[in-house]
């Protein structure tokens, strides 16, 4: 122990030093500037450059410094509140859910007032490597980072450099003229903090953004109206992109056209005289979105993906032991079925029904069980099933609403009843009045309506950890009672 604690010591003692005189001087250590650059290939032809992935690799004590680093950034970041509530890459408390919840609940809402959405899924090519070096360091200063701190962001971007190694051939050392450094902790902070203000740009469109997904909604009664007032907008965002010096691919920037389209076959948006592709199907951070918010492709992509699963689960059923079988579905099958399973859960019985088969037969598989077993075998792994599964992590969500826990772009979405009278319940949501089905299966109302009708005790819970227990407990005990 004591030479454990020796060779701790001194690691420590040093690299404390060359923190404490990097950030009193505002310099970067030089030595840690120096990325190496390996090619890893993704497919196809092995002799085109273009199918190579530069996968970047930095010194792991550059990673401590700038963590150390992003930790005072965020808290300024934070108390000062200088980013867009709508981004929600790369920032605390914020998830890709989120994302998708928020772009969700505009569309909804939107179709439940009987009005048409546009929504513009926006493709940047190469865009943390494009980053203007100069244009960074003036949005920085205009957010209020100065003194020793803007000196060492600077002093961080100057006069880095990168090689590249294949095998064991190097190349020479190049510098880096432009781009935020790929691999780094720092890296996808300066870069939202650099597209951040890309939200001020038009007062007509809603963004969703993470990171580098732009994602613009606009919706309004008359479509043709709309699809001009997009167009107008994108000419002005397109603008935006150029003085950034960022690059728009318009080949893979796609939109859709949520609504009632009996009456309307065709529609055309422009940017810069090119016509973008209109899609009825598109993917937004791992989620198969269509114009009817019906969840379809997304759950047959899960079906796909969860059948090949089960036909490894399948096939080591015998080699394998419970606990090694448990393991493989937790890792294989179980991250597919769980994502944003809150948003795209509450979809019609019928179409999320056969997620709840497949995963029913990989649960038997684990325990071996006879076809008509179906509760024990949730019990004996303590697992919950598809559809409450889909409860249970809508009531996380409720439970960080309850608490203040979301950012105000989705915390604005639920609102807490209050009445001069003793109404019976406690800590109720209001419930809106929907028209659509696609409305009723969000959220913002599905939520509320399972929150308001759980038991006190569960509520009142101090912590998010012992929530989820008490939660997950309840649901076990019910399915105790069904034997």
């Amino acid at each position: 122990m004591a030479l454990v604690k020796d060779i701790i010591d001194s690691i420590a003692r040093p690299l404390t030093h060359i923190c404490n005189q990097s950030f009193q001087t505002g310099i970067f250590p030089n030595q840690m500037k120096i990325a190496k650059v390996i090619p890893i290939h993704k497919n196809g032809n092995k002799h085109q450059f273009s199918n190579y992935r530069p996968i970047s690799l930095l010194p792991q004590f550059s990673k401590i410094l700038e963590k150390l680093f992003i930790h005072r950034l965020d808290h300024f970041i934070e108390t000062q509140n200088l980013l867009s509530e709508h981004q929600y890459g790369f920032r605390s408390n914020r998830s890709t859910t989120m994302a998708v919840m928020e772009l969700t609940e505009k569309i909804a809402s939107a179709i439940d007032k009987r009005e048409y959405t546009v929504g513009v899924f926006m493709d940047l090519q190469k865009a943390f490597d494009t980053i203007d070096h100069n244009l960074l360091m003036t949005k920085l200063e205009r957010y209020g980072i100065r003194g020793i701190a803007y000196t060492w962001l600077k002093n961080y971007l100057d006069n880095r450099k990168q090689y590249v190694q294949l095998n064991d051939e190097k190349s020479d050392l190049l510098r880096i003229t432009c781009g935020v450094p790929q691999g780094s902790v720092l890296g996808p902070k300066l870069f939202i903090m650099y597209i951040n203000d890309i939200c001020n740009v038009s007062k007509l469109l809603h963004f969703v953004l993470f990171a580098d997904d732009t994602n613009l909604l606009c919706s309004g009664k008359d479509l043709r109206h709309l699809l001009d007032t997009v167009e107008r907008e994108l000419g002005t965002i397109k603008r935006w992109f150029d003085i950034n010096k960022l690059s728009l691919n318009l080949n893979k920037t796609k939109y859709i056209v949520f609504g009632d389209l009996k009456n309307l076959d065709q529609t055309h948006i422009r940017i810069n005289n090119i016509e973008i592709q209109r899609v009825n199907i598109n993917k937004f951070l791992g989620v198969s979105m269509d114009d009817k918010i019906s969840w379809k492709p997304h759950i047959n992509h899960i079906k796909s993906k969860i059948s090949k699963s089960i036909a490894i689960l399948n096939k080591t059923k015998y080699i394998l032991n419970k606990y090694s079988l448990h393991l493989l579905y937790r890792t294989f099958v179980e991250p597919y079925i769980t994502y944003c399973i809150e948003v795209w859960g509450h979809a019609y019985k019928t179409i999320t029904k056969p997620i709840s088969i497949l995963q029913k037969r990989a649960i038997r598989i684990i325990n071996r069980a006879d076809y008509r077993d179906s509760t024990n075998v949730f019990i004996n792994l303590q697992t919950l099933k598809f559809n409450d599964l889909v409860d249970y992590k809508t009531a996380q969500i409720m439970y960080k609403v309850n608490n203040n826990m979301l950012p105000d772009g989705v915390q604005r979405m639920f609102q807490i009843r209050t009445s001069r009278y003793e109404l019976r319940g406690t800590y109720v949501y209001t419930k809106a009045k929907v028209r659509t089905n696609v409305k009723q299966r969000c959220i913002s109302i599905k939520g509320v309506n399972q929150w308001n009708n759980l038991e006190l005790e569960i509520k009142l819970c101090n912590t998010l950890n012992r929530f989820k227990k008490l939660f997950k407990n309840y649901i076990i005990n019910k399915y105790k009672t069904e034997l």
